[in-house]
């Protein structure tokens, strides 16, 4: 059980400065370009979904980004295991945040709600509590009546409940993760004596003391201290998230969020998991300078890709709808003629006489299923 709070003294900056100054120029540049980009939608997205796979790796889970495109569309080929609707999670808490005002993240209401803790109160806390002081007057039996009244109603709003969320859910609403309270989470899934709620005070404290600092040393600790302090036993992913939440809010990743999973993959996990604090966040830093060096390269990649299919678009009627499926492929990392035909209005001919026309390369290798991409 931890019970030592996490301390910001002797931070070794004079080995520290040099990866700050470095990963915030590569992540200033990548924002900046991004910022009169004509593939800053699809980058989004494409990010969006490879730092969501990204994060189930470092977790030790495998998830393919076809089976992942495929459930975001509800266009499964096989049924979904666990760790895809974790990567999933992953993938609209990524949209939930960008959507929503840079400083939402890291506010209260939007902390609680990203942490599963922004529920409505309990039915039962909620009653009218009319006529309190007078018992003398109130038959027992009525009272009676009126607590197993209070209890059904409790329970038909709960069952309301998890059928307003399925519903939501299966329409491929934004949805936040829901958290069990600590009185109904089972032994073998969840340790009771594991205090998130004291984790994540102690993680927002941190937060609290380093507002001076510079942004990118700033998200370093946070990430370090998310990692040290374990706060949430089954959403380890969430850290990354808020913390570019956090360079967004900065404005020093105004224009995107930050794939914080997608560059720690290329730090080798013995420096990420190393015993002294000052090489874990120099990892930390080289992460994000390494996800920003990604962002650059696949920035690169969408404009030139862009630029040689809309080549394909000269001389086309206006109501050809090539150039809608050009956005709709920049903006996945694979599409599927199901996943055409849904977003074009097309037949299944016509989706495939398009990827014909428009020269996609298929990806899957397969002959059952067929998936399309660019380079």
């Amino acid at each position: 059980m931890k019970t030592m709070a996490y301390t910001l003294d002797k931070l070794p900056l004079e080995t520290l400065i040099g990866p700050v100054a470095r990963a915030t120029e590569v992540l200033a540049r990548l924002d900046e370009r991004l910022a009169r980009s004509p593939v800053r939608d699809g980058f989004v997205e494409r990010q969006h979904f490879a730092d969501a796979a990204a994060a189930l790796w470092l977790e030790g889970e495998l998830v393919h980004l076809e089976d992942l495109v495929l459930h975001d569309a509800h266009m499964d080929i096989r049924t979904p295991t666990h760790e895809l609707t974790r990567a999933h999670a992953v993938l609209r808490t990524r949209r939930r945040i960008l959507s929503q005002k840079p400083d939402w993240a890291l506010g209260r209401e939007g902390f609680l709600a990203l942490t599963g803790r922004g529920g409505a109160m309990p039915a039962a806390e909620q009653k009218n509590r009319e006529g309190q002081g007078a018992g003398t007057s109130v038959v027992e039996a009525d009272v009676r009546d009126d607590v197993e009244d209070d209890l059904l109603a409790e329970e038909f709003a709960e069952i309301d409940a998890v059928l307003a969320r399925s519903s939501k859910i299966l329409s491929g609403a934004d949805v936040p993760a829901r958290t069990p309270r600590s009185d109904e989470r089972p032994d073998l899934v969840y340790d009771l004596d594991w205090n998130e709620e004291e984790r994540l005070a102690e993680w927002q404290a941190v937060l609290a003391e380093t507002p001076e600092l510079p942004a990118v040393l700033r998200a370093a600790i946070l990430l370090e201290a998310w990692s040290d302090i374990e706060v949430l036993q089954h959403a380890a992913w969430l850290g990354p998230q808020l913390v570019a939440a956090l360079l967004r809010q900065e404005g020093l990743a105004g224009n995107h969020l930050v794939s914080l999973h997608l560059g720690a993959k290329n730090i080798p996990r013995e420096r990420r998991r190393a015993r002294n604090r000052g090489d874990r966040l120099l990892a930390s830093l080289d992460g994000i300078h390494e996800a920003a060096l990604a962002g650059l390269k696949e920035h690169d990649r969408l404009v030139m890709a862009k630029s040689q299919m809309e080549r394909r678009l000269k001389q086309r009627r206006t109501s050809s709808k090539l150039a809608d499926l050009v956005e709709f492929v920049l903006s996945r990392p694979i599409v599927s003629t199901g996943m055409i035909q849904e977003v074009l209005k097309v037949s299944k001919q016509g989706a495939l006489n398009l990827i014909g026309e428009l020269g996609l390369r298929e990806m899957t290798g397969r002959g059952r299923f067929r998936a399309w991409g660019i380079l």
